[in-house]
């Protein structure tokens, strides 16, 4: 289990993470979703010890993450939202040189590299440079590297972003199944459908501060799990929500415009939020 007791992290003027306390149980995929500068990869940056925080605990299964932590660090795998191959190296000699990082023997990097390079359906591509690859391809290579040791802990920074629905559909499938394996898994995305898809708990953070944690249908069943769409005066879409579809059928009909009754998603909650200024949202 990850525990983040009373974490801060300020730059110069810039509060980026204030006061975030959280636990995170073994086998969870948890979802950290906020407008951008909410503080999300500052946390993690602290949470996988590549940043201190400047007050608070990180402790994973009672063990305190920092710089130094050599042994917590072997339980994770990292893949950031920039991409940070060595574009000279082949798929395979990218592979290679992360497990060296991890001192894995030869035999197990090779077992490891032919194990996950086939399930990311990189295997036609082993012996090309990395940056002759598709966007797609890279952001399965960056995954499969953050996997080479076989962490209990994976943190993903926006690992879709910038790519065809495709080859995120594939990352998908395959984070799907290492979740099922036991893997507990942070996520941070501005997909926000992907959340949804992926997470069995989300946490929304803004302001450095996380305000609403619970499932993905829990902050759905919050704002109405039914919703009637319809154009306003202003031309602009508007959303009302619903606890009951009758409810919202029935408001439907009383409208003189054409409108929808939808089921609501993670991404009207998050918009909810964001239109009313929770958490700081504007």
């Amino acid at each position: 289990m990850i525990v983040c007791d009373c974490l801060h992290k300020t730059f110069g003027t810039v509060t980026a993470v204030d006061g975030v306390s959280m636990e995170i149980k073994d086998g969870t995929f948890l979802g950290l979703l906020g407008p951008n500068g909410a503080g999300k990869t500052t946390l993690m940056r602290m949470m996988t010890g590549l940043l201190s925080p400047d007050t608070g605990t990180i402790l994973f299964d009672g063990q305190p993450m920092d710089r130094n932590a050599v042994a917590v660090k072997q339980a994770i795998g990292v893949t950031s939202q920039h991409i940070n191959l060595d574009k000279e190296l082949t798929v395979e000699e990218n592979m290679e040189f992360a497990g060296r990082l991890y001192r894995m023997g030869k035999a197990d990097i090779a077992a490891s590299t032919d194990r996950l390079l086939s399930f990311l359906g990189l295997e036609s591509v082993r012996r090309r440079v990395s940056q002759s690859l598709s966007g797609g391809m890279k952001r399965k290579l960056m995954i499969a590297k953050a996997l080479i040791h076989d962490p209990r802990y994976l943190f993903l920074d926006e690992p879709t972003v910038g790519i065809d629905p495709n080859a995120r559909r594939d990352i998908w499938d395959f984070l799907r199944m290492q979740h099922k394996e036991g893997k507990t898994i942070l996520l941070t995305t501005h997909y926000i459908e992907e959340a949804q898809h992926l997470c069995d708990d989300v946490m929304l953070i803004d302001g450095g501060k996380i305000f609403r944690e619970d499932t993905p249908e829990g902050l759905i069943a919050e704002i109405g799990p039914f919703k009637v769409e319809y154009e306003g005066e202003d031309e602009r879409m508007k959303s009302e929500f619903f606890g009951s579809l009758p409810e919202a059928k029935a408001r439907a009909a009383s409208l003189d415009v054409p409108c929808s009754v939808l089921p609501s998603t993670l991404e009207d909650v998050f918009f909810h939020h964001t239109s009313k200024g929770v958490g700081g949202w504007k």
